[in-house]
């Protein structure tokens, strides 16, 4: 072989055994990292880092050999040995340690236990080792004992050990688990029966075969990707690195979109080089032209869809990241968008599951029918209703399975007897049903488009799609439940002010009554017939501004203005004129005012006072004190009356429609409350039975302004 062909297999050798260095490297990191994390309690991790490592070692030491670097050619033979050595440890590991993968399963015919042979096997490599290594001295140091066929001989016998206890790891292990350790075995396997075919060849020749010296680094290579699955199948050797979906996802689209351009790139040298004149022109075109194309795939739902679908079906042992579906389904749920409704993300979040193009929501509503109440980029699908006990809803409710409608169009036996809607079934376009299952009711369904790219439905996919559907059901019932609430208590709302004017209504119509009762006696005297035109008059009045009220809501339609808390009390009295007992009023100085709807104030006060007035006879007193005291504007009512329990007080006084009057509403002590605590103020009450009572309300003063 001549000069120039030698030159060019050292090349080789030198990049093979680099590449391989790189890749025990890459190997050993990566174990490395999960063999710490588990705190070297996995003996079998450790060996295999260990192999790993040493092999990386012994690869780029030879690759430094081939460049000339001095002392790499002695270091190699040694580094030789202990990677040789480090492989048998682990596999002798494997095989002796008693638990292992399964039970021991020994040769047909042979009644020695396999754990009885072992030892001896562990014996002669130990041996084999020890004596190579001997070799390695005397040859380096020109023993003529020690010649070349003897040091290729007695490699050959290590060979030849290691590969029977290869053979003894895969025949010891259960076939049902062997899937476990067959690439191990033919990674390390493979690397033993080249060194034994190499060395046995250069023990016939006696010299070694440059060429199949200079391919063992790429031998070695090719078996790194071997150990590297069995390794993941075997969580006892190391952990599991967490790579997530995503970024595989798009390191893949990054290193295909980088070969793309590389393909792109060099077919534009190629033309560029033979192309002649037109050369750069056509390279320009060319290279435009495939960044194009490649912004079109990056583009593409299809593309990216198929690419999901072949990582996670190659990649990954189970198609889905769990934990990242279910955020981003939530997500999906939860987030605001007023450009698209909540059944419309709600269909878009259980359609990317599986790449569907769209679809749309059926759900129950009042009239006994399910009807489509969104959809998602689904604008042709058919909105056909489904009756409650039709045959698709009788058969969603009783087997809560998602309908693979290809699967029953093609006559699929497992689905029965079912009869899907002729609108549905006839549809090309439809593809699953989904069932959303509320506990144990049907809520609604989806049906989704077909996906972008092909999709196998398994079981896998049937159960996240029957969950994500649960999910929905339960969000969707919930916003349903809140709708409902809401329109509840705008009800609660309009009846309880309701409430609030027949209360008031009544109070205006007894006072009326009362004043039609005495009218017969005092018809001709000119004075009640003033008082009394001016009662109607504020009745009228009051029922003008209960009526605004009742057009306009709970909140009256102006603002809180000042008012004088002794003109408040004072018409109060003049509306409840005929109150016997009279009350008596002590103002302690004029001029206190505070911030009030002036005829909810005087409300306010005139039902303290008829409430005074009926719980106190004739021969009692009523007083009204007006006065202020540091930031606040009092008004005090006190009656000499029946009194009320603390009992009573603590649990019945303020709830509304509890009343211990034969005729009593019970809300107009409740609303009176509701009123000064919404000005801010407070309404407090002390009392004792047969003592009386005294209401207080409090309301922040109003200081006049300073005059400059």
């Amino acid at each position: 072989m001549d000069k120039a062909a030698l030159q060019t297999i050292a090349e080789w050798g030198f990049w093979g055994y680099g590449v391989a260095a790189a890749g025990y490297a890459l190997l050993g990191a990566l174990l490395l990292l999960s063999w710490r994390s588990r705190h070297l309690r996995a003996l079998s991790g450790s060996l295999l880092v260990g192999a790993a490592l040493v092999s990386m070692l012994w690869s780029a030491t030879i690759a430094a050999a081939i460049a000339n670097v001095g002392g790499a050619l002695v270091t190699s033979g040694f580094l030789e040995l202990v990677r040789d050595a480090s492989w048998f440890a682990f596999i002798g590991f494997l095989v002796t340690r008693p638990n292992r993968f399964a039970r021991p399963a020994a040769a047909p015919g042979d009644d020695t236990p396999l754990a009885g042979r072992m030892p001896t096997l562990l014996w002669l490599g130990v041996a084999a080792v020890a004596a190579t290594f001997l070799i390695e001295i005397g040859r380096l140091v020109d023993l003529l004992l020690f010649t070349p066929s003897i040091y290729f001989g007695a490699r050959v016998v290590l060979s030849i050990l290691a590969l029977m206890l290869v053979e003894q790891v895969y025949r010891g292990t259960a076939p049902d688990d062997r899937w476990s350790i067959k690439f191990l075995c033919l990674g390390v396997g493979g690397l033993f029966a080249y060194d034994l075919a190499t060395f046995a060849d250069a023990m016939l020749f006696r010299q070694m075969d440059v060429e199949l010296w200079a391919a063992r680094g790429f031998i070695n290579l090719l078996t790194i990707p071997l150990i590297a699955v069995s390794a993941a199948r075997n969580p006892q050797w190391s952990l599991d690195i967490a790579v997530s979906r995503r970024m595989v996802f798009q390191s893949t689209a990054l290193l295909s979109a980088g070969s793309y351009l590389l393909i792109v790139s060099a077919a534009g040298y190629y033309i560029r080089f033979f192309g002649g004149t037109w050369g750069g022109v056509l390279q320009t075109t060319v290279i435009f032209a495939g960044l194009i194309g490649l912004g079109l795939i990056l583009a593409s739902g299809t593309w990216r869809a198929r690419l999901k679908v072949f990582i996670n079906k190659n990649f990954f042992s189970y198609r889905y990241d769990y934990r990242e579906e279910w955020l981003r389904l939530t997500r999906e749920l939860t987030e605001e968008d007023h450009d698209e409704g909540f059944g419309a993300r709600a269909v878009r979040g259980i359609a990317n599951l599986v790449e569907a193009r769209g679809g749309g929501l059926w759900v129950k509503q009042d009239k006994p029918r399910y009807e489509r109440i969104a959809h998602w980029q689904a604008p042709l699908l058919r909105d056909d209703g489904e009756p409650q006990d039709g045959a698709l809803a009788r058969f969603l409710q009783d087997r809560q399975w998602v309908i693979n409608l290809d699967e029953y169009r093609a006559t699929h036996p497992h689905y029965g007897d079912l009869v899907v809607p002729e609108w549905m079934g006839g549809d090309e376009e439809a593809w699953l049903v989904i069932p959303l299952m509320l506990h144990d009711d049907l809520f609604g369904f989806i049906v989704l488009l077909p996906a972008r790219t092909k999709i196998n439905i398994n079981w896998e996919v049937n159960d996240l799609l029957k969950t994500a559907g649960r999910q929905v059901a339960s969000t969707l019932a919930q916003l349903h439940a809140n709708r409902a609430l809401l329109v509840a208590r705008q009800f609660e709302s309009f009846n309880r002010m309701s409430a609030f004017v027949v209360h008031d209504l009544k109070n205006l119509v007894a006072q009326l009554s009362l004043m039609l009762s005495n009218a017969t006696k005092h018809r001709d005297n000119r004075e009640f017939q003033d008082d009394m035109l001016d009662t109607v008059d504020n009745a009228v009045d009051k029922m003008k501004r209960l009526l605004l009220q009742l057009r306009m809501g709970a909140t009256p339609a102006d603002e809180p203005a000042p008012v004088d808390l002794q003109e408040v009390v004072l018409a109060a009295l003049k509306s409840k004129a005929p109150l016997n007992p009279r009350p008596r009023v002590f103002v302690d100085a004029p001029g206190i005012r505070t911030l009030a709807h002036r005829e909810r104030l005087d409300r306010v006060v005139g039902h303290l006072l008829q409430n005074a007035a009926e719980a106190t006879p004739s021969t009692g007193t009523i007083e009204v004190r007006v006065r202020a005291e540091d930031q606040s504007a009092i008004i005090e009512v006190e009656d000499s009356g029946v009194g009320m329990s603390e009992d009573f007080i603590r649990t019945r006084l303020f709830k509304p429609f509890e009343s211990t009057k034969q005729n009593g509403m019970g809300i107009g002590i409740y609303e009176s409350r509701e009123y000064i605590r919404e000005l801010g103020g407070q309404l407090d009450v002390r009392s004792r039975e047969t003592e009386g009572t005294r209401f207080s309300i409090a309301l922040p003063l109003l200081r006049p302004l300073a005059v400059a």
